[in-house]
């Protein structure tokens, strides 16, 4: 044996073995990272990892659609409340036929002739304000108390149905009322200044 190679050979077997044992640590750490790597891609097609790898896009999730914002209800549209005109009717009325005296009166120890004989000028007297005023016209044509047919598409506003309604129009019934339709109003005009609400002034006999 030749005792001056001994250690050169020994150093030389180190060097081997830290050499494998460096190659064995990397390729172990290699497979880490591969194996880290598709678990986090999840596929099953080996990922060589990189120095700087490039970040993977992330799924864009759909919008979620806007709620639609309620806008509140409109308010209907009121007119402002004007009495005038209706005053003014009571005042021609109490005029021409004292009908609110009429109504105000208790004729509970009248007599039946005797609220007839009152009736009678208080119909004639506010028959005449009235025409003289306004047009008044039947809604329907025909007499009360006849038959007659209610068209299909009729204005609820012109024919109450009373009894027993089913079905559709047409509908065949008795007319009890003819009922009214206003189609000339000529109030006169009210003076300015004038106080609608004194329908009749207070009288003194002096």
């Amino acid at each position: 044996m030749n005792l001056e190679t001994g250690p050169l050979t020994i150093d030389l077997l180190h060097l081997v073995l830290i050499a494998a044992v460096i190659f064995l640590v990397i390729t172990v750490i290699r497979i880490n990272a591969v194996t880290k790597a598709m678990i986090k891609t999840g596929t099953s097609t080996p990922v060589e990892p990189s120095a700087n790898p490039e970040p993977q896009p992330q799924p864009q999730s759909e919008p979620e659609p806007e709620t639609p914002i309620e806008q509140p209800a409109s308010a209907p549209t009121v007119e402002a409340l004007n009495t005038d005109s209706a005053l003014q009717l009571l005042g021609l009325l109490q005029k021409e036929s004292r009908f609110i005296d009429f109504t105000q009166e208790d004729l509970t120890d009248l007599s039946d002739a005797e609220i007839g004989a009152v009736a009678r000028l208080i119909q004639a007297g506010s028959q005449k304000a009235l025409a003289h005023y306004f047009t008044l016209v039947p809604i329907a044509s025909e007499l009360e108390e006849s038959p007659i047919e209610i068209p299909v598409g009729f204005d609820p506003a012109h024919y109450r149905l009373n009894g027993n309604v089913v079905g559709e129009a047409p509908f065949n019934g008795t007319l009890i009322h003819r009922g009214w339709r206003v189609t000339r109003c000529e109030l006169p005009k009210i003076a300015q200044g004038h106080d609608t609400t004194i329908l009749a002034p207070a009288e003194v006999e002096l």
